[in-house]
């Protein structure tokens, strides 16, 4: 076999590349551009994502297939072209033959022809490496896109090497993140809230994973100033994106309470449309349910008389009537099933005012406690009621809500704060068997604690 010489290239490196300075305004230089400057002092490494990635999806494929088949092999460091065709005998030679030269013209593989072997370049080494980082990240379910991001700030942190542009990606992908959980929030609408929350919960699964990185970066003293400022802007990008927890949960709350309900049937709008958007073809469920628009009908003329005969009658009849008023009746009695969910509003509001009081909320003992768990003051109390009063306890001390008039404006000023815990507490009772830890405590500042906000 017949290997190729030094003076081989490429079919598109024979072709005459465009000017850089024809794609600048005429008053402009290329060189004069900082990202120019960086760019062209990367272009070996760049010429060899050209040369793998130029054309084709399934010229790329192959030459990826080769280079990592030959790469993964680390029995020898070095292949003659008989272990090559071995190894890759599943393609055609001439194919093979095309990419083994493009490779090798392009720095990817070394010829060494006193040996005749090939060799797989430190630079494409690199080069895989990088791609399988992302391939590998690609595979696990990653809906904010941001583990590949800080896998690379933490590698050059660990490096000591990390830069102002790997930083800044990772802020500008945070940035996108708040704007898109913002725009989910104001759209009003509970299906794009609760994708919106459960991608801002993994948000948040890799902003815990990243202040650890941050935290390193800041107290570095070989650190330039410029790192530390982007470092800096993460972390209070970091704490916008943790502090729409509450803007999520009274954006569901909000929709909760206008949530309309068919009549008795414990159906809702959202059920149904939830429902819908599980067909793919709506209009699959019109058919054998609609029936042909016109059915001719045939009567006998016998059929016809007697008909017309009773519509005779019936006029006849209905000329004898009185045209007088009909006689009153009592209108009928009815009584509603529905729940009467502003009295336990405003039941409950009264027994959290009393506790508020240090009253006989939850003794009347004098000595009421200043704290209480938050199950205490949720039950006794059937499921539907408790659910009812534990989706109203993220209100306590809102002060968007607490601007607003009514019963729940009334609740998010009293002075009671409410903090959740992630942890579950097992109840003793018939109605309720588990309850997320949380407490309730009393405010000693009578115009309600805001020194967190």
């Amino acid at each position: 076999m017949i290997e190729p010489t030094t003076s081989d290239a490429a079919p598109d490196q024979q072709q005459v590349p465009d000017s850089l300075q024809a794609h600048f305004q005429p008053h402009i230089s290329a060189d004069e551009i900082e990202q120019v400057y960086h760019l062209k002092r990367a272009q070996p490494l760049l010429q060899v994502f050209t040369a793998l990635f130029h054309g084709g999806f399934d010229g790329v494929l192959v030459r990826l297939l080769v280079l990592r088949e030959l790469a993964g092999d680390t029995s020898s460091p070095s292949f003659t072209r008989a272990d090559i065709n071995t190894r890759l005998g599943y393609l055609l030679p001439e194919s093979l033959e095309t990419v083994l030269m493009r490779l090798r013209s392009n720095q990817l593989l070394a010829w060494d022809a006193q040996q005749a072997v090939y060799r797989v370049t430190p630079m494409a080494r690199n080069v895989l490496s990088a791609i399988d980082a992302l391939l590998a990240l690609g595979k696990e379910e990653d809906s904010s896109d941001m583990g590949f991001l800080l896998s690379q700030v933490a590698g050059a942190q660990v490096m000591g090497g990390v830069t102002v542009d790997q930083l800044n990606h990772l802020l500008g992908r945070l940035v996108e993140l708040t704007e898109e959980f913002s725009d989910a929030i104001a759209s009003g609408s509970e299906f794009r809230l609760r994708a919106s929350q459960a991608k801002w919960h993994m948000a948040c699964d890799w902003v815990e994973k990243g202040s650890e990185i941050l935290r390193a970066i800041t107290t570095d003293e070989n650190a330039d100033s410029a790192t530390h400022k982007a470092a800096q802007a993460i972390g209070r990008a970091q704490s916008a994106l943790l502090n729409m927890q509450g803007m999520f949960s009274r954006a569901l709350n909000q929709i909760e309470r206008q949530r309309v309900h068919l009549g008795q049937s414990g159906l809702s709008t959202t059920d149904i449309k939830r429902w819908l958007l599980e067909h793919e073809d709506l209009a699959s469920l019109a058919t054998d349910a609609i029936d042909q628009p016109v059915v001719p009908l045939f009567m006998t003329p016998a059929e016809m008389i007697d008909v017309a005969e009773t519509e005779l009658m019936a006029d006849r009849v209905n000329t004898n009537v009185s045209n007088g008023l009909p006689s009153g009746e009592d209108a009928p009695t009815t009584v509603s099933d529905g729940p009467a969910m502003q009295q336990e509003l405003d039941d409950w509001l009264a027994r959290l005012s009393d506790f508020a009081a240090l009253g006989n909320f939850p003794s009347i003992a004098e000595e009421a406690p200043k704290a209480i768990q938050a199950h205490e003051s949720l039950l006794p109390a059937s499921f539907a009621v408790a659910s009812y009063r534990a989706s109203l306890l993220p209100l306590l001390g809102d002060a968007d809500e607490a601007r607003l008039q009514g019963a729940t404006a009334a609740l998010a000023r009293l002075p009671v704060k409410f903090s959740p815990q992630d942890e579950m507490v097992q109840l003793p009772d018939l109605e309720v068997a588990a309850i997320s830890l949380a407490s309730l405590t009393l405010s000693l500042n009578p115009e309600g604690d805001k020194s967190d906000e």
